[in-house]
């Protein structure tokens, strides 16, 4: 186990323990959160446990141009039914994906430190957030890490049915078309399966985040 000191250092992840998890404590600095996101690693702990730090292996991710679209979303698509904002309210939208009951989940990762770490990067434009409106009502969204050409998603939240979905296709779309490589999903989720999202090796997504030049789907199919 590897224990974090003052300095913005981080282990290469290839020491990760079978779970993923890499290294234990540091702090939640604008410095060292850029850095962990570089190099593929992420904070995810409770209030009652260290600042735990993970990259695991393999890597849950979507490419964009892999998003599955249902059809019945395709036809709730269609109706646009809701709007779509960026950025608009990051602080509300973290505090529902914080406060949003889930289902088989015993409260929330999102700490009030969590929170106040990624509302410093939010502020430096780093940390960005999607807000799905029913009218003038915020139902869905949610918020991540934008590094250029790969978009780090963290959380999201739905209070009508379809809002988060409708805003993970949405995304997948627009980062498509400005060229983005891939969106980060961390780890395996039934959900974000089924809308398209596949494990693919570690090894080769750090390549993609440290190679923006890389496009091809295919050499990251594990087998």
């Amino acid at each position: 186990m590897f224990f974090l000191d003052d300095r913005f250092l981080f282990p290469n992840v290839n020491n990760a323990d079978k779970e993923g998890l890499l290294a234990v404590g540091g702090d939640l600095s604008p410095q060292r959160l850029i850095l962990a996101y570089k190099n593929g690693i992420f904070p995810w702990y409770n209030e009652e446990s260290p600042i735990l730090w993970w990259s695991p292996n393999p890597r849950m991710v979507l490419f964009p141009d892999e998003v599955k679209v249902s059809k019945s979303m395709r036809q709730l698509i269609n109706k646009k039914p809701f709007k779509i904002t960026w950025n608009s309210q990051f602080n509300e939208v973290i505090n529902k994906c914080s406060s949003i009951k889930r289902k088989d989940q015993d409260g929330t990762w999102i700490t009030e430190e969590m929170k106040r770490a990624y509302l410093r990067l939010h502020e430096l434009g780093v940390a960005k957030s999607m807000e799905v409106w029913e009218n003038d009502t915020l139902v869905g969204g949610l918020y991540g890490i934008d590094l250029g050409h790969v978009f780090c998603g963290e959380s999201m939240f739905s209070s009508v049915s379809n809002a988060s979905k409708y805003a993970f296709i949405h995304m997948a779309k627009e980062l498509g078309e400005k060229g983005y490589k891939v969106i980060d999903c961390q780890v395996y989720n039934s959900h974000l399966a089924s809308l398209g999202a596949r494990e693919i090796p570690r090894e080769y997504f750090i390549k993609l985040l440290k190679d923006p030049k890389l496009v091809s789907n295919k050499e990251s199919d594990q087998n």
